[in-house]
């Protein structure tokens, strides 16, 4: 297959556990000077009243793990959109494949490819592969007819695969993060809990510990929800984003296909 570079780049692997260990230590650095600040607290303790960041630092030693969570979140929704935006390319995909069937049927393979090296992205490298293949074996007489369009169609498979892995590179971590920020939260509720029914067995309920307790429990409920739902909204969008791109490929390459069928009667 000829060669060609990968559009999608990404974090790689090394560089993407940096990144998680490095939302973790700002995590904790965000909780210990910024919410922690003693500005956002009375002289008793009680953060002030409307001063969120104070309420949160009140959640308890969950939350900066909470808050890494998030940070990996944005981190690799920030990651992917600017990847996948270099993956599909400059202008519009449904306007790209219409100019290759357009110069597919004037059997203009040249322009064709110059659109593909104008597009860039993705689907143009996919694009380009299958055109080189085409010329390679358009006039190729030691092939049958069927052989050169099997030879075609692995060549614009083998193109195919090797865009995918980089399309959908880092979107487990998403849905990773979407799952365990619940269970992180629910680990934080949990504790909250326990602080609040402790303040009310001793007789008399302590209503500070009492308040404490819930308000920690809601502090990492919410932080929980909040970093699963982004996780899972960009996950699907991304998801939806690939879909796309793959259905543009498979587009190309069977109008590819097609016409180099159709030039071999």
């Amino acid at each position: 297959m000829s060669t060609q570079q990968k559009s999608a780049g990404g974090f790689s692997s090394l560089v993407a556990a940096l990144a998680i260990a490095l939302s973790l230590v700002i995590g904790f650095l965000v909780y210990k000077f910024i919410f922690g600040d003693p500005s956002h607290f009375q002289e008793n303790g009680d953060p002030i009243e409307g001063d969120y960041l104070g309420i949160i630092y009140k959640g308890g030693l969950i939350v900066p793990f909470l808050l890494a969570t998030n940070i990996v979140v944005i981190t690799f929704v920030i990651e992917r959109f600017v990847n996948l935006g270099q993956a599909k390319g400059k202008g519009s995909l449904k306007t790209f494949v219409l100019k290759m069937k357009e110069h597919l049927s004037n059997n203009d393979i040249a322009s064709a490819k110059e659109e593909c090296d104008a597009q860039k992205g993705s689907l143009a490298n996919v694009v380009h592969a299958g055109l080189t293949k085409y010329e390679h074996i358009k006039n190729e007489t030691d092939m049958t007819k069927d052989e050169k369009i099997e030879s075609l169609k692995k060549e614009l498979e083998e193109a195919t695969a090797l865009e995918m892995p980089m399309l959908s590179k880092n979107l487990v971590i998403l849905s990773t993060a979407a799952s365990v920020s619940t269970l992180i939260g629910l680990i934080g509720t949990v504790l909250g809990m326990i602080r609040s029914f402790a303040a009310m067995s001793g007789g008399a309920p302590d209503t500070s510990q009492l308040a404490t307790g819930i308000s920690e429990a809601l502090i990492n409920t919410f932080l929980g929800i909040l970093g699963s739902t982004l996780a899972i909204i960009f996950f699907n969008l991304f998801s939806t984003k690939i879909d796309q791109l793959t259905n543009s490929m498979d587009e190309a390459a069977f109008t590819i296909v097609q016409d180099f069928t159709a030039s071999q009667k």
